[in-house]
């Protein structure tokens, strides 16, 4: 039976590369049959990777059989993975975020979490001295990973490690970071064709603060402006998002990739609370300027706070 490899709802760069990256690992050097496959379509830059790499682009799937082989990448989280993802048969799980809870296996399997920016860089440290066999298509799919993740090194998230893989990958193939970096943000900042229930889904995680279910969302942008000029259609979606998906408030952050900051808009008061008391602010007005924030993981998610 194939292993099929996944990663979390709403794929960015990450979590559609690392699965094909894995895939690869996985069929050519241990000779097991796999398939990289989606749950959700990928986001605007992560399919300009896939367009930039000339890779075939995944199967979208809603669940999993029950039985069915996988290996969970770029997440530990239930809420991020189908709903019957217990029913699997998960052989592994490779990560680099906090343990979740509530994933369960038919037997001991292989867990991998580590502190790095990028499950692709964790994804080359499993494969050892294999690494070196890998083709110019999956070093260029891992670059793209490490870049999206730690926002070309910006992110508070980056690690020494995640900066040196992306360097040697990076002259490998002959390519300048900052410029293929700003080719992958300028293709993440083109939102045009999407709703603003798209875009409040695009990059969102949910999570449970103080009794409260909330999707927490992010836009990471070199063009701030383009999703800020939508700000009065944004919040005035944000209700409907919410209930159609069972939270009790949607969080949007526009990142802005080039000043380091992000901005949070406020629609309501249980908005304008959690913006006090997490960050510190007076939201006395519909958006909240917070410098330097640059990291859901990191900086927004661990102070959230009722």
């Amino acid at each position: 039976m194939t292993i099929r490899v996944f990663g979390h709802k709403a794929p960015d760069t990450d979590s559609t590369g690392s699965p094909i990256i894995w895939a690869w690992y996985l069929n050519e050097v241990r000779g097991e049959a796999a398939e990289a496959v989606l749950l959700g379509e990928p986001n605007t830059e992560a399919a300009f990777v896939l367009d930039r790499w000339n890779l075939p682009r995944p199967a979208i799937v809603d669940d999993i059989a029950p039985g069915e082989k996988v290996v969970i990448v770029d997440t530990n989280n239930p809420a991020e993975l189908p709903a019957n993802i217990n029913a699997a048969d998960i052989r592994a799980v490779i990560d680099h975020h906090k343990l979740a809870g509530g994933i369960e296996t038919r037997a001991p399997i292989d867990v991998t979490i580590r502190p790095l920016a990028c499950t692709a860089t964790l994804l080359h440290q499993l494969m050892g001295a294999d690494a070196a066999r890998m083709p110019d298509w999956v070093k260029g799919t891992m670059l793209s990973c490490i870049l999206s993740d730690t926002l070309a090194f910006r992110s508070p998230t980056t690690t020494d490690t995640d900066r040196a893989l992306a360097e040697a990958l990076a002259a490998d193939l002959g390519l300048d970071i900052a410029s293929y970096a700003d080719e992958m943000f300028a293709a993440k900042s083109d939102v045009s064709r999407f709703s603003e229930a798209e875009l409040l889904r695009m990059d969102s995680k949910e999570y449970e603060v103080g009794g409260k279910r909330l999707r927490v969302s992010v836009l990471e942008t070199t063009a701030p402006e383009i999703p800020l000029a939508r700000k009065a259609a944004l919040m005035q979606a944000m209700p409907g998002v919410a209930a159609e998906d069972g939270a009790d408030a949607v969080l949007l952050f526009v990142i802005d990739i080039l000043r380091e900051e992000a901005t949070l808009l406020v629609p309501d008061a249980l908005t304008r609370t959690i913006a006090e008391k997490s960050f510190g602010v007076q939201a006395a007005v519909d958006t909240v300027v917070l410098p330097g924030v640059m990291s859901r993981k990191k900086q927004i998610v661990p102070v959230l706070a009722l």
